[in-house]
């Protein structure tokens, strides 16, 4: 199929994007980079010894997306394009509003107009809240907790309404939990471009030199050691999965949420031991209050991706940090680090 990737240049979508040309897919990219840079598609091309078209544009230029509409012609488009920072979104609200649910609006728009009826949306777990059973399956409540995670839940709900609106339309939800990891070149992973939101970036920003230390933000949940919980997966893996749902989207109609984790949950300290283990480096720690918002667990029943999907996760802990080790100790400077 032709897809376009929204965001491509992106973490999630620079290895999405080699899982597809892997299996035969031609793609072009649409990304402001915004939160990427040139560099990334630059290593993609080499690693994948293909052809990927792209565009720099904005997803709310409709001009812009209707240019890349008619020269491209997509079968599909997996819409990645969007802002991601919890605490940024409280104070930002009106831009995460604009960019995640306007601009869902405006490429459906394009869509619209080039006759292009599938999207693989990029959604969140985050959509669910504070749990109210775990593990969360897609039949749990939503009711989210942060801006970024109603701008989420907002893009679904255009999304099951446009594919009511119309039966021939699909509208693939994947629901990501943690991803974390990197491809095994060591060529590309997650280049944050100021201080890391996520966890893992943070530690091996502070393994290579670049941070002092790692603040843990609560010791007193109801947890084993009494650190929040969280389900990671590899993005190989969730990669994986947007071809997955590219491939059911060729034979399925209407909206359909799934979740993709792994099922199982590890703690900070978790991830700290694991990522001391694959680097050989101490990361010093220091102890702080809650932040607001933060749940104490999120795990991911991901069996309707198994059974609809025919999807599962293959990387445990270990692959996660010693691939993330294996990017930052070898690109120290991110995608701004020279290559040899």
């Amino acid at each position: 199929m032709r897809v376009l990737v929204t965001g491509g240049a992106g973490y999630i979508g620079s290895h999405t994007l080699l899982e597809l040309m892997a299996q035969g897919h031609e793609v072009c990219v649409l990304d402001n980079y915004s939160n990427a840079t040139p560099e990334v598609l630059k290593r993609v091309r080499v690693l994948s010894n293909g052809l990927i078209h792209d565009y720099v544009g904005d997803v709310r230029d409709s001009e812009k997306l209707d240019e890349v509409m008619q020269d491209f012609l997509p079968d599909a488009v997996i819409h990645f394009a969007g802002l991601k920072a919890v605490g940024e979104s409280t104070e930002k609200p009106l831009h995460y509003y604009d960019v995640n649910v306007s601009g869902t609006l405006t490429l459906l728009h394009a869509m619209e107009r080039a006759g292009c009826t599938r999207l693989i949306f990029s959604s969140s777990a985050t959509v669910y809240g504070e749990p109210v059973y775990l593990p969360y399956d897609e039949a749990h409540p939503t009711n989210p907790t942060s801006v970024y995670g109603r701008t989420k839940l907002m893009a679904e709900n255009i999304l099951m309404d446009w594919t009511n609106a119309h039966p021939d339309r699909t509208a693939v939800l994947l629901r990501y939990f943690n991803p974390v990891g990197a491809h095994a070149s060591a060529q590309i992973g997650e280049d944050p471009k100021d201080i890391p939101n996520n966890l893992m970036p943070f530690i091996a920003q502070v393994a290579v030199g670049k941070r002092d230390h790692l603040q843990i933000f609560g010791d007193d949940y109801d947890t084993p050691d009494g650190t929040g919980l969280r389900d990671y997966i590899h993005v190989v893996d969730l990669a994986k999965a947007h071809v997955a749902a590219i491939n059911y989207a060729e034979n399925n109609t209407g909206a359909r949420p799934f979740n993709i984790g792994t099922g199982q949950s590890y703690s900070v300290r978790d991830m700290v031991a694991a990522f001391e283990k694959a680097s050989g480096k101490p990361i010093p720690t220091k102890q702080s209050g809650r932040r607001a918002g933060d749940i104490a667990a999120m795990l991911a029943d991901a069996s309707r991706a198994e059974t609809e999907l025919g999807w599962s996760a293959l990387h445990g802990l270990g692959d996660m940090a010693a691939s993330t080790w294996a990017w930052q100790s070898a690109n120290p400077n991110g995608f701004g680090t020279r290559q040899k």
